[in-house]
Formats: C-alpha cells, sequence, structure tokens
C-alpha cells in the first residue's frame, strides 16, 4: 500500500512539487503571522523582533553552509580517487 502511494506522487511530480511549496508557503505564513497558532509569543533576542521568521531563515543558512563546507572539507583530502587501492 505504501509503495502504491510513492508511485502516485512519483507520476505526478510536477503536483507533488506544488504541493510541497504550497505546504512549505503555509508554514511560513503561520510562522510570520503573529497570535495565528494561538500561542502568545516572547523573543528572547533583539533578532526575533525585528525579523519575521528568524529561526527559520537562521536553520536554512546554518544547514546549506554546512553542505558547503562538508563538500569542500571532502574534496580538500578525505575524498580519493577510486583506483587507490589499486596501486
Amino acid at each position: 500500500m505504501i509503495v502504491q502511494f510513492i508511485d502516485f506522487f512519483r507520476d505526478r511530480m510536477k503536483m507533488t512539487v506544488r504541493l510541497c511549496y504550497g505546504v512549505l508557503a503555509l508554514l511560513v505564513i503561520i510562522d510570520i503571522i503573529p497570535g495565528l497558532t494561538g500561542k502568545e509569543h516572547h523573543a528572547h533576542s533583539w533578532v526575533e523582533h525585528y525579523i519575521p521568521g528568524w529561526w527559520s531563515i537562521f536553520g536554512f543558512v546554518a544547514c546549506t553552509l554546512i553542505i558547503f563546507v562538508s563538500k569542500w572539507f571532502g574534496h580538500l583530502g578525505i575524498m580519493t580517487r577510486e583506483d587507490y587501492y589499486d596501486d
């Protein structure tokens, strides 16, 4: 049953991408509009007062930075050629 579910979305990739963008937009709107979740939000730092969705932006930038630094570090010396052990 789960395989059919995955195949359904794989066969309709354009719809799947649009659905994911819609869910992402909805989550950003919920995060930006104060009071929409029904919980009072208290900022812990000055950045949260002035930049809506600060922690979402921070998480995205941090994740992107981790990926690029890891790739750079990997190409710097961790990755070796495929015939390394054939010598």
